[in-house]
């Protein structure tokens, strides 16, 4: 990536200006696309690698680690999962079709042809992606929990500050909220958890594990928003994407993608 940069691009490939930054002496290219990097002073690096577990001619399908970002944002320029996996494959024109929060591990879909690039958005916006995510959390040792289940529908709202979320049950606010969770595991004062979301919404899972009582485990934002400071990265949140399952818009074959990576009870 040409961070901090300005320059012409033409059909998604870098022009012969590309070198050279743009300012307001360059001469206007018809048909060309400008292009626009920034750059950060010192940009963080994630000391985790992803993993590609499908490649093909309309998809791919990556492991991301923790505290990896899927897109770029904040501080985090080059050190994201999407510019990793373009200096990975060589593809520009690949691009996330979801996303997962920087703090969350697992499968993250990109479309690396834009032709049909739509037809894989919609398998997210009409819902018909099947994923299912592993989670731990402290249990209070008094209790049975194996083979418990929960079934929220609830409402997200934004709190403060705004990128927190609240549950609520007034259908008036904010956005609905289904999912379904199970208890798998249970070792002493901690429990491994299926969690399978109906809908997609921000924060949906954790939120919601916090709604039956077991926020996740190593989770900087909830229940409380902890002090902002250097990611630990010993102490992952415990959360993983583990699985994606769909019908394939192109040749409406069954897919089934699991990432190489499982939470485990110590």
């Amino acid at each position: 990536m040409k961070s901090g940069k300005v320059f012409w691009r033409d059909n998604d490939r870098d022009c012969e200006d590309s070198n050279r930054a743009i300012d307001e002496m360059t001469l206007f290219q018809p048909n060309k696309t400008l292009g626009y990097y920034r750059e950060v002073t010192k940009e963080p690096q994630i000391p985790f690698e992803e993993t590609i577990v499908e490649h093909n001619d309309h998809f791919l399908i990556a492991h991301k680690p923790p505290f990896l970002p899927v897109m770029p944002g904040g501080v985090f320029v080059n050190e994201c999962l999407q510019e990793r996996l373009i200096q990975r494959t060589g593809i520009k024109e690949l691009q996330a079709i979801h996303r997962l929060d920087r703090d969350t591990a697992g499968l993250v879909m990109f479309s690396t042809n834009p032709e049909t690039r739509g037809d894989y958005h919609q398998l997210f916006s009409q819902q018909r992606i099947h994923k299912k995510y592993q989670a731990i959390t402290h249990v209070p040792t008094s209790l049975s929990m194996v083979g418990k289940q929960w079934h929220i529908k609830n409402y997200l709202t934004r709190g403060k500050p705004k990128f927190r979320f609240i549950n609520s049950n007034d259908p008036s606010q904010g956005q609905y909220a289904e999912s379904l969770i199970e208890c798998l595991e249970q070792n002493y004062d901690h429990a491994l958890f299926k969690l399978s979301p109906i809908t997609g919404r921000t924060h949906q899972l954790r939120l919601h594990m916090m709604e039956i009582g077991y926020p996740i485990l190593n989770d900087r934002f909830y229940p409380e928003l902890q002090p902002k400071e250097k990611d630990n990265f010993q102490k992952p949140m415990q959360l993983l994407a583990k699985t994606l399952q769909f019908i394939d818009p192109v040749d409406k074959q069954e897919r089934a993608f699991s990432s190489p990576f499982s939470l485990t009870l110590s």
